[in-house]
This record gives C-alpha cells, structure tokens and sequence, in this order.
C-alpha cells in the first residue's frame, strides 16, 4: 500500500509522541523532529507507510541513544493481556465455536496501537468485538485452507496484542497438529511493535513447533523489510499466511495468499479496504 499524503502528519505525530516518551527537554524534542521533518521533506513518497515510519523512528532512536521509547509501555501491555488471559481462554474453550471466537479476540487485540491511537480500553474493545460478526466467506475459506494446512506464517503487531496471537495459534492447535509455526517480529524496536523478547516474554516461544522469524525495523541488520522478495518467498512458501494489524497491511498488501485481521484505524486504510474506520476485518487477498 502506498503512501498517502495525508500519512505524512501522521508519521510527525507518532515521531513527537516517541521523543516525548524518551525527553522532557523541549529543545531535544524540536531538534528531533526538525530533522524528522526534513528527512520526510527529502524522501520519497512513492514507499509504504512503514518504510517511512521506520526511517523517522530511527532517527529518535538514534538521537537518544539507541533507547526504545515504548519499552516500559510494551511491558505494561504484555502485563494487561496476560492477566486476563486466563478468563480470555476460558471464553474460547466455552465458545460454540473456539477459532471463531480466537479470531475475533486476536483482531480485538489489534487496537493496542500506539502508533494509531493514543489511548484505547482493551476491555471494552474486547465486548464490542465479540458482539460483532466476522466476514462468513473469509472465515470459511480460512476454515477451509486450515483443514489441509501444515504449516503457518502469522505477522506479528504490537506487543499486548502477541498474547492474544498466542491464544488464537493454541486454538489451532488444539484441533491438529503442524509442521511448523513461523512467527514473524520485528528485529529491533519499533513503536510498540512486538520484538522476539517481547514475544518471549508473552510465552509465545513455549508454542510447540514455534519457530520465530524477523523483518526490518528500519536497520538493514534487523531483517528484510516486508515488501522484499525475501519476505515474499516466506508468504509463497507456507499453506496459511496471517497478517496481523494495520502495518502489516500497509507493508504486505501487495502480495496474494494472506488472510489480514485487523481492526480499522484510519481512513487511508479504510478507503483501501472498501470498509469503514471501527471496522473488524477478516479479509483474504
């Protein structure tokens, strides 16, 4: 998905937000996002939204000592999603229908985004996600490529949301058997996206035949960016691809073969999916 014009106030919104989580002193905070707005002014515009995000939150790392501005909130968010994920698992195991239900708490878990959202409340998030229908041809189709798939690669989003991913890849677990899971995170920080040590620290590494893989946070080192040819054989290589989360859409929707699951956030987004913002969305392209 390319770049929307209207992307660009955005990405200076999250940059603010980030260096604010990182220094209370005002003139770090315009020095950075100067520079910020300059490296936006001189770069081009025909990319993803996440090429740019990532270029931009270099930039507060870089000048901040390589500190991960959402670490501290990362941590909070695996904490909330874990406390609860007794009863959340105890709601799937009563559930009529156990995947139906994991779907739809894994995309509820999509809107602890701080990269598109400033506040949110998981709880009520979850009730009205739950209420809501999910895409019936979408759903059976997914039903349908499950039956015979033996092997899954799910893109990870935000830390907090990872638990809710746990508890949807143990559902599928529990009616079969794979040969492997590949679970696909970011190699480095990235707003509150979800690290291998994240991922850990949710429990997602206990998954039997887990086995975990990472795409680029804006360092060449961390990984392939999702738009590579690399990240493409992963997606043509495997019998169900899952995409989780707004950033994902953005960095993937150029490729066929992937069941996206997310939660709308933004009307650029909205408009690319022919849905509305508020939307829960279960689409395969």
């Amino acid at each position: 998905m390319e770049l929307n014009l209207d992307c660009i106030p955005c990405l200076q919104r999250q940059a603010l937000k980030a260096i604010r989580e990182v220094s209370d002193d005002p003139e770090l905070q315009e020095q950075i996002l100067r520079e910020v707005i300059n490296t936006l002014i001189e770069t081009d515009w025909h990319k993803t939204p996440p090429e740019l995000a990532h270029k931009i939150h270099k930039i507060v790392r870089d000048k901040t000592g390589g500190i991960d501005p959402y670490k501290k909130l990362k941590k909070e968010s695996n904490d909330i999603v874990l406390e609860i994920y007794p009863e959340l698992k105890a709601m799937v195991k009563r559930s009529e229908n156990p995947i139906n239900s994991a779907i739809k708490l894994s995309i509820a878990g999509n809107i602890m985004d701080f990269g598109a959202l400033d506040d949110f409340n998981i709880h009520e998030t979850i009730d009205q996600v739950m209420a809501q229908e999910i895409d019936k041809e979408n759903y059976t189709l997914f039903l349908s490529k499950l039956n015979s798939a033996k092997t899954i690669l799910l893109f990870a989003d935000n830390a907090g949301e990872i638990v809710f991913d746990k508890l949807l890849i143990e559902t599928l677990l529990s009616g079969k058997d794979f040969d492997k899971i590949y679970y696909a995170v970011k190699g480095g920080p990235v707003l509150n996206d979800a690290t291998i040590n994240d991922a850990k620290y949710a429990g997602i590494d206990k998954i039997k035949n887990l086995v975990f893989l990472e795409t680029s946070n804006g360092d060449p080192k961390t990984g392939p960016v999702r738009n590579s040819p690399e990240v493409e054989s992963w997606i043509n290589s495997h019998d169900i691809v899952i995409s989780k989360g707004q950033g994902n859409y953005e960095g993937l929707s150029q490729f066929g073969g992937i069941f996206y699951m997310l939660m709308v956030k933004c009307h650029i987004v909205a408009g690319d999916l022919g849905t509305d913002v508020g939307s829960v969305v279960l689409k395969y392209k």
